[in-house]
């Protein structure tokens, strides 16, 4: 083989691999980007109270206060989640490739596990897309396990333990967004603390016989609690789109298992 072909092979196992190293800084991007505009839609469109709860537009700070810091970070949590809807679409899609015989009448031999161990192992080289799909893994160590052992109660042992640890591993992907759920009420009940604080150095500050004490004081007070009750609702969003997604992700990795089964140990003749 040339240098040129060489260096085009190269080429093209470092796309994949370039394109998922750069989709969490995309994600972050487009977070920020996102919770740009919602907070200047907010700007030109609240009136009081909602103004001050959603982004506390009187604050002296402002754009920099804590409800514009939590729609920055529900942005984030929901560019993760929309990453991993989009990975459990990609497993289903897999399910429809056509790596194994799908009749009622094939039976797998030595030569035909080669045939599709090859062709799983195309997709999930180091680098690919597909190095991370769930089931062109499962049908290389299945295959492996059967070829060397050519024992099908091994073979079906390794498709059960390698299901548990793909479970466990889609687990670990949603480390971040829980983290970012659990961020959220922190920021908020940070956010509740200094606006406490602020009133209480307001009222040591002015006359106590002033009549307008009381209203200013509760009125502050109110602007203080409205950072926790944004987060609580947040990271409630947040929580109800994650228990979907992570289904749905675990869902299709059950539908990988089950194909596997019906379609692969089921169908290995070790004769």
């Amino acid at each position: 083989m040339d240098d040129g072909a060489m260096n085009r092979k190269q080429m093209a196992g470092q796309g994949p691999r370039a394109r998922r190293i750069s989709s969490h800084p995309l994600v972050i991007a487009a977070a920020l980007a996102g919770a740009v505009v919602l907070i200047k839609v907010f700007e030109a469109s609240l009136e009081a109270p909602w103004d001050a709860l959603l982004i506390d537009r009187e604050r002296g700070t402002y754009p920099l206060t804590v409800q514009n810091v939590m729609w920055v970070v529900f942005m984030l949590g929901l560019g993760e989640l929309f990453v991993r809807w989009r990975e459990a679409w990609a497993e289903l899609r897999e399910l429809r490739a056509g790596y194994l015989p799908e009749d009622e009448t094939t039976v797998l031999q030595a030569p035909d596990l080669r045939q599709i161990y090859a062709r799983a192992r195309d997709v999930a080289r180091p680098g690919s897309a597909g190095a991370r799909r769930f089931l062109p893994r499962l049908i290389q160590r299945v295959a492996i396990q059967f070829q060397t052992s050519r024992s099908i109660e091994q073979a079906s042992t390794l498709l059960n333990s390698s299901l548990e640890l793909f479970l466990h591993e889609i687990d670990l992907r949603y480390s971040m967004t829980r983290y970012i759920i659990w961020l959220i009420p922190s920021l908020g009940f940070i956010g509740t603390v200094i606006g406490i604080s602020l009133a209480l150095a307001y009222a040591g500050q002015v006359d106590l016989q002033d009549p307008t004490l009381l209203a200013e004081l509760t009125k502050r007070l109110a602007v203080a609690f409205n950072t926790t009750l944004l987060a609580l609702v947040m990271s409630a969003v947040l929580v109800l789109i994650q228990h979907v997604v992570q289904a749905r992700e675990e869902g299709v990795l059950n539908e990988v298992g089950q194909y596997c089964l019906d379609n692969l140990i089921n169908r290995l003749y070790a004769g």
